[in-house]
């Protein structure tokens, strides 16, 4: 009942601000097509900048002194951190700062608070929603210079490092010390665990060891007014008073900058298996999962899917190759144990019993690390190769699991030939959905054939619009198909109080201003 009132609420709300030409976030038909080069954000949506300074020679002149030889100015050095990975929204930041240390980060922001000076905070500018560039002229603030281990205790698994750390060099280290992250990620070799966190990164390992809001025991962060907030605590357990730190999870840089984290790592497991599976249905990937967890249990590490046009699209762009005859769908099972021996038995009883049953029609397993790799670059490289493919509307949707593959369906129905490609994968086992869509360049018109259609499905089946990616600047205006107006409004009171003056990643997260939200 609830969700469906959120859908009525949403569509009413999106039909209201259609036709409102100054409503931030809404797209609009300007530079759209028939482009290969980024368009301005604030070109191709309906976006007003909001009453910030601007930059002037003064403030890169302090900005010069406080960190001699980590301020860029230059407007070909300063292009790579304005545009997304995607290469779909594209900022017009004049200046990018890079601390080293949080005492650096606070007198940025202590500055940039007295000047009102907006601030975009960057980690590794991986995110797909368009969260971490800026929309207008925001500084950009780079966590890159942030990226030294602080401590990491092999009794309790407990790693504290600066925000900077990128996930796949922390993994590498954490290995030659016999543990592992908890996190795994296809953009591991670029993305920060700072950023990770400030947007909740579900990933590759979250059906085994859970969310972030789960393993990341402390934060210090630093507030829009430059104050910093410590609580680094490396405690498992602290039950005095409210857990300030899940305020900042998940956030998007829009409440403080995170600037060190701490976080517990599992041991590394002695035994992984990898098995790659093609299926003829997604009822028969979902037999194939009921089944898979019941007779591996405990070892089960992850399970993925993907369509028989994600496996095209690897092929045709990337020039991988599937390991098993070509089908519908396609499942990667990961076990990760202690006992090789024992892992290898369950597994090869699993098969065994999924391929007598008719669940699987071919397969692979993989033993040794380098097969393993091959084999998960084959779901890990899905997002490279639609970027190869045109331009990409990405949703990132959390449902019901018996319900994960009809918006699939349902959308390539209604898209027809207007899309190149309509492909659907992800992490089944915890009911998390990317649906990609491709077209040889941004249209408005297809845009229109997806949203608001896609948030307006998802309310119905009572799910969330966004599973892992966060909300960002694309998808902030459509917050209201998943969480109630008081939600929103409370939202916006944490952000009032912690950032009076709104400097922090503006334009992202959350609606701009109560009188734009639906009635």
């Amino acid at each position: 009942m609830a969700s469906a009132v959120l859908w009525r609420r949403g569509a009413a709300w999106l039909r209201s601000c259609r036709g409102n030409p100054e409503l931030p976030g809404v797209p609009r038909a300007r530079g759209c097509a028939g482009s290969r080069e980024v368009v301005p954000t604030c070109e191709r949506y309906a976006v007003r900048r909001l009453p910030f300074a601007q930059l002037a020679d003064g403030d890169v002149a302090f900005f010069k002194r406080l960190m001699p030889g980590r301020v860029i100015t230059g407007e070909e050095e300063v292009k790579p951190f304005n545009v997304d990975w995607l290469k779909s929204v594209r900022g017009c930041s004049q200046l990018v700062l890079k601390p080293q240390t949080t005492a650096e980060v606070s007198q940025i922001l202590r500055y940039c608070y007295e000047r009102n000076l907006a601030v975009n905070p960057q980690g590794g500018n991986t995110g797909l929603v368009g969260g971490s560039v800026p929309v207008f002229d925001e500084i950009i603030l780079s966590t890159a210079l942030m990226n030294q281990i602080i401590s990491f205790d092999k009794v309790s698994g407990i790693l504290v490092c600066q925000a900077g750390c990128v996930l796949e060099r922390l993994s590498e280290y954490l290995e030659e010390q016999g543990f592992i992250m908890p996190l795994d990620l296809g953009a591991k070799g670029s993305c920060h665990i700072g950023g990770n966190v400030a947007t909740n990164a579900g990933g590759l390992r979250l059906l085994r060891y859970g969310s972030l809001r789960g393993t990341v025991l402390g934060l210090e962060v630093v507030l829009a007014d430059g104050s910093a907030l410590d609580c680094l605590t490396s405690l498992r357990k602290d039950n005095t008073g409210y857990d300030l730190k899940q305020l900042f999870i998940g956030s998007e840089g829009t409440l403080g900058v995170i600037t060190a984290v701490s976080i517990l790592c599992p041991q590394k497991p002695k035994a992984v298996n990898v098995a790659f599976l093609g299926c003829q249905s997604f009822a028969k990937v979902l037999e194939t999962f009921t089944t898979c967890r019941a007779m591996l249990g405990e070892i089960l590490s992850a399970y993925e899917f993907m369509d028989e046009k994600c496996m095209e699209l690897v092929e045709t762009h990337l020039k991988l190759s599937s390991p098993v005859a070509d089908s519908p769908f396609y499942v990667l099972i990961e076990t990760s144990g202690s006992n090789s021996t024992h892992d290898e038995e369950k597994l090869n009883n699993f098969l065994e019993r999924a391929m007598a049953s008719g669940l699987v029609t071919d397969g692979t397993v993989a033993t040794d690390t380098k097969k393993i790799k091959v084999l998960w670059s084959l779901r890990e490289r899905i997002t490279e190769a639609l970027t190869h493919d045109g331009y990409v509307y990405k949703y990132d949707i959390s449902l019901p699991v018996g319900k994960l593959y009809d918006l699939v369906t349902d959308m390539r129905a209604r898209l027809g030939r207007s899309a190149k490609n309509v492909v659907g994968y992800g992490h089944l086992g915890d009911g998390n959905l990317h649906l990609n869509i491709t077209a040889e360049s941004y249209s408005h018109s297809l845009l229109d054939a997806i949203e608001p259609f896609v948030y307006e499905w998802t309310a119905r089946c009572s799910g969330s619009i966004s599973a892992e990616h966060g909300l960002g600047f694309k998808k902030r205006h459509f917050i209201q198909y998943s969480k109630p107006h008081e939600a929103v409004l409370l939202m916006q009171q944490f952000k009032a109080m912690l950032d009076p003056k709104g400097i922090l990643n503006p334009y992202k997260t959350l609606p701009s201003s109560p009188e734009r939200r639906m009635c």
